[in-house]
C-alpha cells in the first residue's frame, strides 16, 4: 500500500522505539522453545505467554497497513466493498483489492496465508493445554477457552473471505498438508463448537495477565477474550447462518449484563476499556500510535493529506448513506474532514489518536455492544417480532440523534424494517472489521451494489469476485485443494 521508502522509514522508527518500549499486555515474554514442546505447558507463565504472543502479533503486525492481514481487515475489506476511495499513487496490491481485480497468482490469498499460521498456534495451544497435568486448573481452563475462541475468530473470517476452506484442527503436518476444502456448513459447525466450549471455559469477566484474577468491573482491561466475547461472536455466527433465535439469545446474554456493558456517547465508544467494548486489544506499538486505524485513516496526522501513509478516504456512497442530522457524520464525531489545494476529503474518525508518541487512550475494537443491538434487532425482525426489533434499532438511532422508528414509522412493515436495520448497519459499522463487505455478501446484495461501485473504481464487477482466490502455491503442493471459481 505504501512506497518502499516510506515503509522502510516507518519500520526503522518502529524498531528503534520498540527497543525502549514500555511494559505491555505481554508481561511475560513468549517462550523461546517451540510452542509444541512439552515444557511450554508445564508452568503457568510460559503457557500464558503463548496466548500473549498471539495477541501481541495481532496488535502489531501489518501496522502500516502494507499487507492484508486479519488485524487490518477494516482497510482491505473496505477497499473491496464500496467504503473507500483509494489514493491514485498506491501499490498494485491495494489497487487490485480496490478494483476487485484479484488474481490467483499473486494477490488475494494474503489473508489465507497469514491466518493459517495463527490457527496453528491455536491448535498447538489446545493440544498442549489438554495434555498438561501441571498447570493451575483455572489458568488451564481460561487459556483453553481463549485458544478455542481465537481459532473460531480466525475461521469466521476465512470462511467469509474464501468460502469453503480446509479445516485444520491439529498440528499434524502430514494431515494438514493434504486437507481438502470443507463445506462452509462444516466450518461453521466447528466455529460453533469452539465458541460453545469457549463460553463454558472463559471467565465471566476480564482476567488479568495471570489468567486467573478478575479485574474490578469499573477498571477492567477488556483485552483477553471473555465469556461475553464468545457469546458475541457466536451471535454474529448464528445471524450469518439464519439461526435467528440463537442469534437473539446470544446477543441478549451480553446486552443484559448491564454491570459490564452499555452503550456510551459516540466519542467514547472506541476509548480503551469503553463500557461498549466486549473485546479489544492493547496496542503493543503504542509508542508509535494507539491504533492502526487512527494512524492510517486520519488525514490530519503527519504526513498530512492523502498520501503513502493515508491512502484512503470515505466514498460518496458512504457519505450519502447518512440521514440528515446524523451525529455520527456531523460535528467531527465519527467522520472528519480534511481540505487542501487538491480538494476536500472525508475520513473515518472513530479513532481520533494517530500521532506518534501520544498517550494511550484508544484500543483497537474487535467486538462491541452496538453491533449486538443490531444483530438482535435483525434476528427479532426475521422472527416477526417487530416491536422488539424496533426497540433495539432505536437504541442505536437515539444515540445518533435520529428520529425513532417507534415514533416516526409506527406501522412499518417487516420488509421495510429489515431494510432499515441493514441500512443502520452500514452507517453504524462503516470502516469496522469488514462488516460492510461481509453484509453485502450474506444478504445477497453484493452484485447489485458492487456492479456500480466497482465501475466507479475503474474495474468491472463479476459475481465470483466476492470470494478471494486460494493461493497457487498451496494448490500446487496439495492435490486435494481446488481454486475458487473464476480464478
Amino acid at each position: 500500500m505504501f512506497s518502499k521508502k516510506s515503509i522502510c522509514t516507518l519500520y526503522i522508527l518502529l524498531i528503534l522505539i520498540s527497543i525502549f518500549s514500555c511494559k505491555k499486555l505481554v508481561e511475560v515474554d513468549p517462550p523461546g522453545t517451540q510452542i509444541t514442546s512439552n515444557n511450554v505447558y508445564n508452568n503457568d507463565a510460559t503457557a500464558i505467554a503463548v496466548m500473549n504472543g498471539l495477541y501481541s502479533k495481532l496488535s502489531s503486525t501489518g501496522f502500516v497497513g502494507g499487507s492484508p492481514l486479519i488485524s487490518n481487515i477494516s482497510l482491505w475489506a473496505g477497499l473491496s466493498a464500496d467504503e473507500f476511495i483509494l489514493w491514485s499513487g498506491t501499490t498494485i496490491t491495494a489497487l487490485l483489492y480496490y478494483q476487485n481485480a484479484l488474481n490467483a497468482s499473486a494477490h488475494g490469498s494474503e489473508f489465507w496465508m497469514s491466518t493459517y499460521p495463527l490457527i496453528y498456534v491455536c491448535n498447538a495451544a489446545i493440544e498442549g493445554l489438554q495434555k498438561s497435568s501441571s498447570l493451575n486448573s483455572t489458568v488451564k481452563q481460561q487459556l483453553l477457552g481463549e485458544a478455542k475462541f481465537m481459532r473460531a475468530y480466525f475461521y469466521f473470517y476465512l470462511v467469509n473471505l474464501y468460502g469453503d476452506v480446509p479445516l485444520a484442527l491439529t498440528t499434524d503436518y502430514t494431515v494438514n498438508s493434504l486437507l481438502s476444502r470443507y463445506a462452509k456448513s462444516a466450518v461453521y459447525d466447528q466455529i460453533r463448537s469452539d465458541l460453545s466450549d469457549a463460553k463454558d471455559l472463559l471467565a465471566n469477566g476480564y482476567v488479568k495477565n495471570d489468567a486467573v484474577t478478575l479485574y474490578p468491573t469499573a477498571s477492567a482491561e477488556r483485552v483477553r477474550p471473555s465469556k461475553a466475547a464468545a457469546s458475541a461472536l457466536l451471535s454474529r455466527v448464528e445471524l450469518y447462518n439464519n439461526n435467528w433465535a440463537n442469534a437473539e439469545s446470544e446477543a441478549t446474554a451480553v446486552i443484559s449484563n448491564t454491570s459490564l456493558y452499555d452503550t456510551v456517547p459516540l466519542n467514547n465508544v472506541f476509548l480503551k476499556n469503553s463500557k461498549e467494548a466486549i473485546w479489544q486489544l492493547q496496542p503493543v506499538l503504542s509508542e508509535i500510535t494507539n491504533t492502526q486505524e487512527g494512524f492510517f485513516f486520519n488525514l490530519t496526522i503527519a504526513p498530512i493529506g492523502v498520501n503513502d501513509f493515508h491512502s484512503v478516504h470515505l466514498s460518496q456512497s458512504v457519505l450519502n448513506s447518512f440521514e440528515a442530522g446524523d451525529k455520527r457524520k456531523v460535528n467531527g464525531n465519527w467522520i472528519n474532514v480534511f481540505t487542501d489545494g487538491s480538494g476536500t476529503y472525508y475520513y473515518p474518525y472513530k479513532y481520533k489518536v494517530g500521532s506518534i508518541g501520544a498517550p494511550v487512550t484508544e484500543y483497537p475494537m474487535f467486538l462491541r455492544l452496538g453491533e449486538l443491538y443490531l444483530i438482535r434487532s435483525e434476528a427479532k425482525a426475521r422472527q416477526n417480532n417487530l416491536p422488539g426489533a424496533i426497540a433495539d434499532l432505536d437504541v442505536i438511532r437515539k444515540r445518533a440523534g435520529l428520529p425513532l422508528i417507534a415514533n416516526s414509522i409506527p406501522g412499518i412493515s417487516q420488509t421495510a424494517l429489515l431494510n432499515a436495520i441493514l441500512h443502520e448497519r452500514q452507517v453504524e459499522l462503516f470502516s469496522e472489521s469488514g462488516h460492510r463487505w461481509l453484509d453485502l455478501k450474506r444478504t445477497g446484495n453484493v452484485d447489485a451494489v458492487m456492479a456500480t461501485a466497482t465501475s466507479l473504481k475503474g474495474g468491472t464487477w463479476q459475481s465470483y469476485q466476492q470470494l478471494y482466490p486460494v493461493p497457487v502455491d498451496d494448490l500446487l503442493k496439495n492435490p486435494n485443494l481446488t481454486q475458487n471459481a473464476g480464478y
